[in-house]
């Protein structure tokens, strides 16, 4: 995990180089072929050894990794800031972040496992996904069916206490699926919650990642726009206080207004 720190740690922003776009996937004509074949030989990969349960915290930042220069190489252009509020974090927390499309949840292991062991809050139906379902539950997610709303809450809660007292952060998307708006009140205080009753801090994160759409087949495996920046912002770890409702603002607040300035 040394590589990732030296690619994207050394200071507190990172942003990707002109010029990136390698000649294989110029020649897929600004169509998807190149990143989808290039993604699915990364992922098929990664599942026997997921099986073989090698798939540990290593593996998880190393493959990761391998999705962002794959995106970088289609043409991705990444503007990651406030990379300190990450590397100054000594202890658990839970992250929360707004959720616009698979990208998230394939380079945040990149961005964060190399500093901390992490977890996602995740659909349980991922675990099952023919493709991608071996590889989820290596990592052992948190999983909640999305049908028992009330069922969910105290799952997330229960386990994710255990998991961050056990010394693991936590991902969690508050908005419970990919929005390409942001809506403030779709964005719940689960996060803030479960960082209250664990005792921890949260670490809110701003992404815009519509490069890579939502397909509507698949839906891992939307069209990517290269004409579109890749955002990613990591806020200042904050302590929750009282009931949280003030936290759970300034974190809409925060991933509001980088929207703002991002143009979405």
């Amino acid at each position: 995990m040394e590589s990732i720190k030296k690619n994207l740690f050394d200071k507190d922003t990172y942003k990707s180089k002109e010029n990136s776009r390698i000649f294989l996937d110029k020649l897929s004509l600004n169509t998807r072929t190149y990143f989808v074949i290039k993604y699915l030989q990364l992922l098929f990969r990664n599942r026997p050894v997921a099986r073989r349960g090698m798939y540990d915290r290593k593996a998880w930042a190393l493959s990761s990794f391998e999705v962002f220069k794959l995106i970088e190489n289609c043409n991705g252009k990444f503007e990651i800031e406030g990379l300190n509020n990450l590397k100054n974090i000594n202890e658990p927390v839970v992250i929360v972040s707004n959720h616009m499309s698979a990208m998230e949840s394939m380079i945040f292991p990149a961005l964060i496992a190399p500093f901390m062991e992490v977890t996602f809050v995740v659909k349980e139906s991922l675990t099952k996904h023919f493709l991608f379902g071996v590889v989820m539950q290596a990592r052992k997610p948190i999983t909640v069916g999305r049908k028992n709303s009330k069922e969910d809450l105290v799952k997330v809660i229960n386990q994710g206490k255990e998991t961050l007292q056990n010394g693991t952060s936590v991902v969690i998307f508050p908005q419970g699926g990919r929005r390409d708006v942001f809506k403030a009140e779709e964005f719940n205080s689960l996060g803030v919650k479960l960082a209250s009753i664990a005792g921890v801090k949260v670490l809110p994160i701003a992404i815009k990642t519509d490069f890579w759409g939502n397909g509507k087949i698949i839906k891992d495996f939307g069209r990517i726009n290269r004409k579109k920046p890749i955002h990613i912002k990591f806020g200042e770890p904050l302590t929750i206080e009282g009931n949280g409702k003030e936290q759970n603002k300034k974190i809409i607040e925060f991933i509001s207004d980088n929207l703002a300035n991002w143009g979405k």
